[in-house]
């Protein structure tokens, strides 16, 4: 049974009598301080406020808390909690504001905003930390890295091909493939994880991340995936008979006009291209199959295999020369790369093939641990703080200044988010300069209730508009 009280780091329990006497509100804000991106894509409240936040306290997750928190050695709020119990009917007396789902936020600029409505719940604001920001940083975080590859690939892609702008973007959504699932630390891992990467493209394995938006973001079909050969189907046909697990596949799925991935190195790739692939009588196959085969080499350095692979295929079918001089291989035959993948193989791969002449519509990548698990919560240094706290009526500026490390100065004050020449820019709520500006930071959750909603469409609208934005990634934080 999931315990709201519970899902704190354990300090949290002993902080509701460590604030001054007197106090009644505690307003606090999550912000990435920067890290690897200069700006982030922001993603993930709305399925958290609606699956766990929006969820009424009972008596029976208050006795439980009582009893583990005295075997583990805190304090625990009782009588607090009761409160909430009682006068609130177990719904948390919050407020929280967000910027809209999709919109991409520069560094060190609040992306959440929350303050207790109750003044005799001002311990609530920070105690929901650990699940709050755990709830923004991670998809938040890979919605971002899912974004900046998207940027990557489609510069290359513009730069090479000679598509209309339409119908490279469509071909750019299934340009980066989630192969992430398995790879996931845990369950909802995947889900959230996977979720945040259909944000950006529409192309996933993961199948638990498409029930998670239809589930909480009203989403139809938002991710797609082809049948593909794993090493299993075609080591269970024996090494003697490769060839033929191989023709096989072919003839279920791509004679029959459909699209296949097939790994071709379980054994031996170039053996495979050069013995298999390029016989006349499978050429003639897949050239006339009016489906599509997709070369998926497995093992060895990234760009060094993609350019022999895409060199062979060319021998093998044959390539037109777009307008912009890039060769193009036949409709029908294509090669994705989803081994060693990451935001840097991906560069050193499109570079090299640009530097060969080959257009990127010629590939798509996979991408598995390292677009849902190899993130924490310091690649883009999260951070929830507070900002500003009301004592006796009056709100007083809270904020942290180490003398040790200024780059973890937090805000002061009450925040707003405004735009001010087309940029976000952090503001004092009380600021008479900005009055007039309409603060960005939407109430989205109020007293237990979800005020705002948005859907999965109009996410992906939102993060699309910004391909053109510049995005700095900084490879070596």
């Amino acid at each position: 049974m999931y315990n709201p009280i519970l899902d704190i780091d354990s300090y949290k329990a002993s902080h509701f009598n460590q604030y001054p006497p007197g106090t009644q509100n505690v307003s606090s804000y999550i912000e990435s301080r920067g890290g690897k991106y200069s700006h982030t894509i922001f993603f993930g409240l709305q399925r958290f406020l609606s699956k766990y936040l929006s969820k009424p306290i009972t008596q029976a997750n208050i006795d439980q808390a009582e009893k583990f928190l005295a075997a583990h050695g805190l304090p625990f709020n009782k009588e607090g909690w009761e409160y909430i119990l009682h006068e609130h009917q177990g719904y948390l007396p919050l407020k929280i504001e967000a910027v809209a789902e999709g919109t991409l936020v520069p560094a060190s600029n609040p992306m959440v905003q929350v303050t207790n409505t109750d003044e005799k719940c001002y311990w609530l604001t920070s105690y929901i930390e650990t699940a709050l920001l755990r709830a923004v940083w991670y998809p938040t975080t890979v919605a971002t890295l899912s974004f900046k590859n998207k940027q990557n690939i489609y510069q290359y892609f513009r730069e090479t091909s000679d598509l209309a702008e339409e119908d490279l973007l469509n071909q750019l959504s299934f340009k980066l493939h989630d192969f992430g699932a398995r790879g996931a630390s845990s369950t909802e891992t995947s889900e959230i994880g996977g979720l945040a990467h259909l944000v950006n493209f529409q192309g996933t394995d993961s199948i638990l991340s498409i029930l998670e938006g239809q589930e909480y973001y009203s989403a139809c079909m938002i991710g797609y995936s082809i049948p593909a050969a794993e090493h299993s189907t075609v080591t269970s046909w024996g090494k003697e008979n490769e060839y033929q697990a191989y023709e096989h596949m072919i003839d279920q799925f791509v004679v029959k006009g459909g699209i296949l991935s097939l790994v071709l190195d379980s054994y031996d790739l170039n053996k495979a291209l050069d013995t298999f692939i390029a016989r006349p009588d499978i050429v003639a196959k897949i050239k006339n199959s009016g489906g599509t085969l997709v070369v998926r080499p497995d093992s060895g350095d990234p760009a060094t295999i993609v350019l022999e692979v895409i060199t062979k295929l060319d021998k093998i079918f044959g390539a037109s020369v777009n307008s912009k001089g890039y060769k193009v291989l036949p409709p029908y035959i294509r090669l994705i790369q989803g081994d060693g993948v990451n935001t840097n193989s991906i560069l050193k791969i499109c570079q090299v093939l640009k530097d060969n002449g080959y257009s990127i519509e010629n590939i798509a990548f996979g991408m598995g641990a390292e677009l849902q698990q190899k993130v924490n919560r310091d690649t883009c240094r999260f951070a929830m703080k507070a900002s500003a706290v009301k004592i006796n009526g009056e709100w007083h500026d809270a904020f942290k200044q180490p003398a040790t490390d200024s780059s973890k100065t937090s805000k002061k004050g009450r925040l707003k988010l405004v735009i001010v020449d087309d940029q976000l820019k952090t503001v004092r709520e009380d600021d008479p300069e900005y009055e007039a500006y309409e603060d960005q930071l939407k109430v989205v959750f109020l007293d237990g209730k979800i005020i705002r909603t948005t859907n999965f469409a109009t996410i992906r609208k939102k993060a699309a508009q910004y391909l053109h934005t510049p995005v700095e990634y900084y490879a070596d934080k």
